[in-house]
């Protein structure tokens, strides 16, 4: 890699128009610095005699151990505190070879990318992030006061709203967006509609849209400690919620300035063990013409999601880390609504859509 000499910094002989810099390291943000971080811890991880997951990048197996990351922070997973202290030690050792990772370990996994973890009774998990909530209410800057019963209003479709009045200048909108986001996927699911509708207008905002981030984090006042429990039911394999809002955003005024308000939206949950894995509250890419039609895109998306979990969790049993037994019974239930979209899923038959 490249780049120009910076402004202002001159070496005698040398010029922007004649001479470059060679970069002796990556820089951080740099456009191939994701690519170069990959490969070399790939290369660290094979060379440790870790295997890569066919069906998830991101996922190493070596004898009893898994190892996930994700950027920079991992997790190992094994069943013998022993093998979690061989890998320390080998990625450590690593340096014999050239490599180099500056490595921090943080114990039991408690805490994870700012999720706490809690261990409850009956065998449940909470996972909440606290923290995060109380830095949005305090960006945002609507005290511990004024509390709202849900995340958005019932009866109001957020829009572009170009005539309303501009915004006030008291909080950053994309930075709160980007902290809500977080939060919606880490262990607020049943805010992910309200969050998703503000993160569509964060350029050219408007009051209304500043207004609706208030009255989510009026929302997580009252809510601050709360956060998803996990109560797995071993009975229960994985199973799809799906549903679709048939243009549910559609508003004739406002059809001339976003196209999108003919665009359908597809909710959907999906869970293994009755613990929810990926939910989703999202804007289909293609304006569908019937509910029906509405539902089965939802349907097909809902299931791209949940195919590659599934062959994920077939590596997982073929390698022996979830259960004996030698017959997989892996499967999925899917969850619909709509007799039509039904009907065109289990019937194969070439229609004109």
């Amino acid at each position: 890699m490249y780049m120009k000499l910076p402004k202002r910094i001159t070496i005698p002989g040398y010029s922007n128009t004649t001479h470059t810099l060679k970069l002796l390291r990556n820089l951080y943000r740099g456009r191939a610095a994701s690519r170069i971080w990959i490969k070399y811890l790939t290369t660290g991880l094979k060379n440790m005699g870790f295997v890569q997951s066919t069906v998830d990048e991101c996922v190493w197996y070596r004898d009893d151990i898994i190892f996930t990351f994700y950027v920079d922070d991992g997790i190992i997973w094994c069943p013998r505190a022993e093998g979690i202290d061989e890998f320390l030690r080998d990625i450590r050792d690593l340096k014999k070879v050239g490599q180099a990772f500056d490595i921090e370990d943080r114990g039991d996994v408690t805490d994870y990318l700012g999720i706490n973890f809690s261990r409850l009774t009956n065998g449940k998990i909470k996972l909440s992030q606290p923290q995060l909530i109380q830095q949005i209410i305090e960006d945002v800057g609507v005290g511990n006061h004024r509390t709202k019963p849900t995340p958005a209003a019932s009866s109001k479709i957020l829009l572009r709203d170009l005539e309303g009045k501009d915004i006030k200048g008291d909080f950053d909108y994309c930075s709160v967006i980007g902290k809500l986001n977080f939060l919606e996927k880490g262990s607020r699911p049943e805010k992910a509609y309200a969050v998703h509708q503000c993160a569509r207008f964060s350029t050219n905002l408007k009051e209304s849209h500043a207004e609706a981030i208030r009255h989510i984090a009026r929302y997580l006042v009252g809510t601050k400690d709360m956060g998803i429990v996990l109560n797995p039911n071993m009975d229960k394999s994985f199973e799809v919620y799906v549903d679709a809002s048939f243009s549910g955003d559609w508003k004739p005024e406002a059809a001339g300035i976003d196209a999108s308000t003919a665009k359908s939206r597809s909710g959907y949950i999906v869970s293994l063990q009755g613990c929810p894995l990926i939910w989703h509250s999202k804007l289909q890419t293609q304006v569908t013409l019937s509910t029906t039609e509405s539902e089965y895109v939802a349907l097909s998306q809902s299931l791209r999601d949940t195919i590659p979990i599934m062959n994920l969790m077939q590596e997982l049993h073929d390698k022996g880390f979830t259960g004996a037994s030698p017959i997989p019974t892996i499967h999925c239930k899917a969850f619909e609504d709509n007799s039509g979209a039904l009907e065109l899923a289990k019937t194969p038959k070439m229609r004109p859509r």
